[in-house]
């Protein structure tokens, strides 16, 4: 294994490159270079420790040769951060759309509470009270989707020699049903909203469209002009099957809300369709609207989108056909998630039982 020295422009430094050949890309730089002519003692001792870096990356080059084909892993390619690791694992691998991977890692940092993890700190138990952790701080389906990625990471770890066995390969993810039915919005409830001014009205008009598209809260206030073409609107979620955007057809409520608010600010050059505030703020002033609506339920944005599935299956639509339109790619979370959860009007629903025509004939047998 030999390096190439390239000096500078000026002249003043020389730059160490490696030789594994002379096709492209086989001198790449070592990122170590020397002084030409030391002026001081620091420079002097620069060079020194130039030099024996220089050899240390030599011995590993050797090693990573020498070990292609065998199990053996270079101590070298371990980092003793975990959390590295993981961190590096996250950026390569997070796809647009996709924020499970960067919010296991997040939560992961919350739960260990400090900034270095060596591997060896990661037992199975460890990966235990992470699960339980998640399962303690989330609901639905969420603490299973960040243990699915958190085992992901380990599994590549693994593979990679972090771990001999890993650890977290036998335990199982859960999901923690809410205890909490969320609400929903029937249809006569819509018409109110429609019929309530609000005393902000952007957040009334962008909570509308949520009910008419589906949309998230995140979706709603990152939407730009550019993403509305005519009737379609095409969303910045990436469905994981197609690697596409999801393109819906506007309801024409929701597209008379954003004609409306293009109106309204046509003098402005901004290219995001509202300015909303944050998450708390808005579901504080949705739900004083939702009350002056004479709406007596607790109302979040999310209840919008289970609004939306909820009624468009209430008229027969497939579940496939709402899956589509919330931007799933599959019917999974629809039958269990985006669902009624409690009869609409129990008074009907029994109705429909058998009757005789005469009650009190059928009494007296």
């Amino acid at each position: 294994m030999n390096f190439v020295r390239r000096p500078n422009k000026s002249g003043d430094k020389i730059y160490f490159y490696y030789d594994l050949g002379r096709g492209k890309g086989q001198r790449h730089s070592t990122a170590i270079f020397i002084y030409a002519r030391p002026h001081n003692q620091v420079q002097k001792n620069h060079n020194k420790e130039a030099m024996r870096l220089l050899e240390v990356k030599k011995s590993q080059l050797i090693l990573d040769r020498q070990a292609i084909g065998s199990s053996f892993i270079p101590a070298h390619k371990i980092k003793s951060n975990f959390l590295v690791y993981y961190n590096e694992y996250v950026v390569t691998n997070t796809r647009n759309g996709n924020r499970h991977l960067k919010n296991s890692l997040n939560q992961f940092r919350i739960f260990v509470r400090k900034d270095i993890l060596p591997p060896h700190e990661i037992t199975e138990d460890f990966c235990k009270r992470f699960r339980q952790y998640l399962l303690d701080n989330f609901t639905g389906e969420t603490p299973s989707g960040y243990f699915a990625r958190f085992k992901r990471v380990m599994n590549a770890a693994t593979k990679e020699g972090y771990f001999h066995n890993n650890p977290a390969s036998g335990i199982k993810c859960k999901s923690n049903p809410s205890k909490r039915i969320k609400e929903n919005l029937e249809s006569e409830e819509y018409i109110q909203l429609l019929e309530t001014p609000c005393l902000n009205q952007e957040l009334r008009e962008a909570f509308i469209l949520s009910c008419y598209t589906g949309l998230r809260w995140v979706d709603v206030k990152r939407l730009e002009w550019s993403d509305i073409n005519g009737s379609l609107l095409t969303t910045r979620i990436i469905q994981s099957k197609t690697g596409k955007p999801l393109t819906i057809t506007i309801h024409p409520i929701a597209r008379a809300i954003l004609e409306k608010h293009r109106q309204n600010y046509s003098n402005s050059q901004a290219r995001k369709v509202f300015s909303l505030p944050g998450d708390n703020g808005c579901n504080k002033t949705l739900q004083h609207w939702v009350s002056n609506a004479g709406i007596n339920k607790h109302i979040t944005w999310h209840c919008a989108r289970l609004s939306f599935s909820i009624l468009l299956q209430d008229e027969n639509v497939d579940a496939a056909t709402v899956a589509l339109l919330l931007g799933q790619t599959s019917t999974k979370y629809v039958l269990t998630t985006y669902k009624r959860h409690r009869p609409k009007d129990q008074s009907s629903s029994i109705s429909k039982l058998p009757m005789p025509e005469q009650m009190p004939s059928f009494l007296d047998r």
